[in-house]
């Protein structure tokens, strides 16, 4: 395996790795490109807990607040923009650092996707349009029509928009998602990572993502989703996040507002099963597992000793 060409410190929703990474940051002289496919959106703030303005001034932090909402930003976009800035930060002779739980993103880097056919913008807009008019269950059954090898991948660790993504390619192409991984060269070289997963007890996880959605709440999150919802409209790609959409029946007066933020939790937490799965079976080989409860100063003295051998440049 080669040396690793940047830091990745994953795990679930709510497992602390924000705070881990700005103690390894500062301990390694490195800079942090967010791996959360929510943070990229502008105006997303409270319901995506991005780092604060005191973080992102204590440690260099790219890959936030990157496009409008209204726009899609997948993980092949997202691998081409992390390269440019694991190259720009390498040549700083500084320690890029990949930090955040979409595990998609990080895949994208080290297993790079396909070279993309060319797809006419036109018919792709069409086919979004139907693709929106679906809700989650006839999506499913599309894909499973179309491409029932991706349908059962994405049915317990999915997501609508990676639903969507695997079905249109089938849909404007004739080929489905494994053909095209199979038939067309990548559009990158793989990029080495060493990644560093946080592990929390289950109970305890669930018992912050709980409380997260309720100090999210009290931060204003209900006005958040409000001002999104009027400036972008409800089917904006970057609003199907959770604590978001759930929001959505509330503003129309069809849910109260204890009811939208209990099913947030509880969408949360079945998003953090998927996370874990998706830890389990995907990630690179090599993976440094943390029990997140450990005390942050010996979680962030055993990353570095991890990295040493490694330097950025």
């Amino acid at each position: 395996m080669s040396a690793p060409e940047a830091l990745a410190i994953t795990g679930p929703t709510g497992s602390g790795k924000t705070a881990l990474s700005i103690e390894v940051a500062r301990r390694l002289d490195g800079e942090i490109i967010s791996m959360d496919s929510r943070s990229v959106f502008r105006g997303m703030d409270i319901g995506t807990a991005k780092p604060t303005p005191e973080e992102r001034a204590a440690v260099p932090h790219w890959g936030i607040d990157l496009v409008e909402p209204s726009e899609r930003f997948g993980a092949g976009r997202w691998a081409r923009y992390a390269r440019e800035k694991i190259a720009e930060i390498r040549a700083r002779g500084r320690v890029p650092m990949l930090v955040g739980g979409t595990g998609f993103f990080l895949r994208a880097l080290t297993h790079p996707i396909f070279q993309e056919p060319p797809l006419d913008p036109a018919a792709r807009e069409r086919v979004t349009r139907l693709m929106e008019r679906l809700d989650d269950a006839e999506l499913h059954r599309w894909l499973a029509a179309h491409d029932p090898v991706s349908a059962e991948r994405l049915r317990s660790w999915g997501g609508r928009q990676r639903v969507m993504r695997a079905l249109e390619v089938p849909l404007l192409t004739g080929r489905t998602l494994p053909w095209w991984h199979a038939n067309s060269p990548p559009e990158a070289p793989p990029v080495s990572v060493l990644p560093v997963v946080l592990q929390v007890p289950r109970d305890l996880l669930y018992e912050g993502i709980n409380r997260r959605m309720t100090e999210m709440a009290a931060a204003g999150l209900e006005d958040e989703v409000r001002a999104l919802v009027a400036r972008y409209g409800e089917d904006a790609p970057g609003l199907n996040a959770h604590g978001y959409a759930e929001l959505m029946p509330y503003l129309r007066g069809e849910r109260t507002l204890e009811e939208s933020l209990e099913l947030a939790r509880k969408n949360t937490r079945d998003y953090t099963r998927r996370q874990l799965t998706w830890y389990r079976t995907q990630l690179p080989a090599g993976a440094l597992w943390l029990d997140a409860a450990r005390p942050r100063a010996e979680l962030a003295d055993e990353v570095v000793r991890a990295w040493r051998p490694h330097p950025a440049a």
